[in-house]
């Protein structure tokens, strides 16, 4: 808003910075925020449609679309228990790290070409580096519990996250190559077009197995089913989980929900175009440039759509297939999807090459 209107020659620059730093965090909040109801509610949908039935239809009206909200009210208004014996400071601290790492990475998330919170030429570093310290505070919340189930969730948090960062990062090289860019804005323009054709997974055969990597890896990641190990209530109660309630209960899942869409806006932005799509060209075409607030709008409304795409796939995936066991995850991601990998980094590398050479 400054860029557009100029700032007052009588505010102080402190307090300008104070102010936008201020409305950053909140907006920031309130999108993790809805964002998590919202899928609370989806994931309620769609599991029930799966298990044919309708989940929540009558608490709060058309299809229990309040029913979330009731529940978050439940959340606050609980009692907050310590367990007799664990670490308070890195029992309270612990949900606190887990929620920041995640708004931190949200920081970096565009929402259409003129509207973000920072530009940053590294934005997708940015976002794997923060939403892997989320894992700090499962570790701590665990440990600071003083439950082995729960000692026992973190542990596997620990062996899981370290297993799939590697697959992970190496998958989102391929479209990096092919993009030429760490930036979510500029990978986005890149692959501006009519019907999606300079979409990054058109341009290199290695950007499709490369997202199937990714994909798995971020489930892992997000600790969702078949990876959900660190929680696995068949045989660890909740896991890292097992001794929170109330508030504090709900600032992981409020983690979980946005990590989701997190993890989805970024396979939407390095492998399926970002706000590209064929209403983008359109609004381009009929009201001009990306700075028209409507090509804004559209652009939004885009990555909006394809992240929920991506979430509704994880909670199809989650009601699906079966937990699979502790051994086969670690052998899924160390002799499996890392060499895979690799094999991609290494046949992009050589297509983009070979396309240099000929153009």
């Amino acid at each position: 808003i400054l860029r557009w209107i100029g700032p007052p020659e009588w505010v102080p620059e402190w307090a300008l910075w104070a102010t936008a730093a201020g409305l950053a965090v909140g907006i920031v909040i309130a999108l993790i925020s809805v964002n998590a109801l919202f899928s609370i509610w989806l994931e309620r949908k769609v599991s029930g449609h799966i298990q044919c039935r309708n989940g929540p239809m009558y608490a709060g009206g058309w299809h229990g679309w309040a029913q979330t909200i009731a529940d978050g009210v439940k959340l606050i208004m609980k009692e907050d228990t310590i367990p007799i014996g664990a670490d308070r400071i890195l029992f309270v601290l612990a949900p606190a790290i887990v929620l920041a790492s995640i708004f931190g990475a949200f920081v970096a998330f565009p929402l259409s070409y003129g509207f973000y919170f920072a530009e940053m030429n590294l934005g997708v570093f940015m976002i794997l580096a923060l939403s892997s310290t989320t894992t700090i505070g499962v570790i701590m919340a665990g440990w600071a519990s003083n439950s082995k189930w729960a000692v026992y969730g973190a542990m596997r948090e620990a062996a899981q996250v370290v297993a799939y960062e590697i697959p992970l990062g190496l998958s989102l090289l391929v479209p990096l190559m092919a993009l030429g860019t760490f930036s979510l804005i500029d990978a986005s323009s890149a692959q501006a077009g009519w019907f999606g054709m300079k979409w990054a997974v058109f341009q290199n055969p290695f950007v499709l197995p490369a997202f199937i990597i990714f994909w798995i890896s971020a489930l892992a990641e997000t600790k969702r089913a078949p990876f959900d190990l660190p929680e696995a209530e068949s045989e660890l109660v909740a896991g890292f989980l097992t001794e929170y309630s109330g508030i504090r209960w709900s600032f992981f899942f409020l983690e979980e929900y946005a990590a989701m869409t997190l993890m989805s806006a970024v396979a939407a932005f390095f492998f399926f175009g970002g706000f590209e799509s064929p209403f983008t060209a359109a609004a381009r075409g009929i009201f001009g440039g990306n700075d028209h607030f409507m090509v804004q709008i559209v652009c939004g409304v885009t990555i909006i759509v394809k992240a929920f795409v991506g979430v509704f796939l994880m909670m199809w995936l989650r009601w699906t297939l079966p937990r699979i066991r502790i051994d086969q995850v670690m052998t899924m991601g160390y002799k499996y999807l890392t060499p895979l990998a690799l094999i991609c980094v290494l046949g992009a590398a050589i297509w983009e090459l070979l396309i240099s050479f000929v153009s």
